[in-house]
């Protein structure tokens, strides 16, 4: 993975930045063919039950990220 090298960021919008690569090459993982993700696109762009779902997708990567990142650390 060239795109990963770390779930490491400097910033918050990094590391949200970095959730949204990683869950575009999690659905290209899964449905390999670009062809079919270029014909799928336009259906679930329409479907509000699939744009949130994208969204839980890319909020579970960001979640594992601040984790790596202790990004719900308390300061003093």
């Amino acid at each position: 993975m060239d795109y990963l090298k770390s779930l490491q960021c400097k910033t918050l919008a990094k590391g949200r930045e970095l959730a949204f690569t990683l869950a575009r090459k999690t659905i290209a993982a899964i449905q390999t063919d670009p062809q079919v993700r270029k014909e799928l696109r336009p259906k679930y762009a329409q479907d509000t039950t699939q744009l949130i779902a994208s969204s839980q997708v890319v909020a579970i990567e960001f979640q594992t990220i601040a984790m790596a990142n202790n990004y719900w650390r308390y300061e003093n």
